[in-house]
């Protein structure tokens, strides 16, 4: 099971020419359905004279909301490669469009297929993507002698720890990424139960 996925950090932009006819792709990010609808119109405005503005985007926390256009192009020549490059990234909250300019030579169904594909992933591939993860924050407090115990079985579990307050007693904060959160958690109550820590 996905327990993270990517999305681009700023907007991207990439552009190739394939038998005349360019191909400009355009990534950026959207929280929500409404942000990409309206990305989507943003570029096709923009390009309102190019032929096509085809576009696919991924939205939800694990990616479960997407759709593809194929914006007059033959049907499934141009938005299900843009959505397949992205799905093969792991890819959510995001939002991409490919305008094409028509050079006056056709590519033919496989042409068109491999083009939308390579624009694509020419684009996500022009910079380091930003990591989406779930995460959870715990404040533990505990005494010096239980501390290089529990700090072994934190980091066992792929906690981080940070922010050490030393006092009377210890505290410090811990920060689990999925798919590691349930198992620390559990370990963490029983360690409160037992007396040997005090959680937040």
């Amino acid at each position: 099971m996905k327990t993270y996925f990517f999305t681009v950090q700023t907007e991207r932009k990439h552009e190739i020419k394939i038998k005349r006819s360019t191909f400009i792709a355009h990534l950026n990010y959207a929280d929500n359905i409404a942000q990409a609808k309206d990305y989507i119109a943003k570029i096709g405005k923009k390009h309102k004279n190019a032929n096509h503005n085809c576009w696919a985007y991924i939205i939800g926390e694990k990616g479960e909301i997407f759709h593809s256009s194929d914006a007059g192009e033959p049907a499934g020549t141009a938005g299900k490669p843009i959505l397949n490059a992205l799905k093969k990234h792991n890819f959510t909250n995001i939002v991409a469009v490919v305008t094409r300019y028509f050079g006056g030579v056709k590519l033919g169904i496989r042409g068109l297929i491999e083009a939308y594909s390579q624009v694509t992933e020419e684009a996500i591939a022009l910079a380091p993507l930003r990591k989406i993860v779930k995460t959870e924050i715990f404040y533990v407090e505990t005494s010096y002698d239980f501390l290089d115990s529990l700090k072994y079985q934190i980091k066992s579990l792929d906690g981080k720890l940070s922010e050490f307050e030393y006092a009377e007693t210890i505290k410090f904060t811990v920060i689990v990424e999925e798919p590691n959160i349930e198992k620390l958690h559990n370990y963490l109550r029983e360690m409160e139960n037992s007396g040997k820590i005090k959680l937040e």
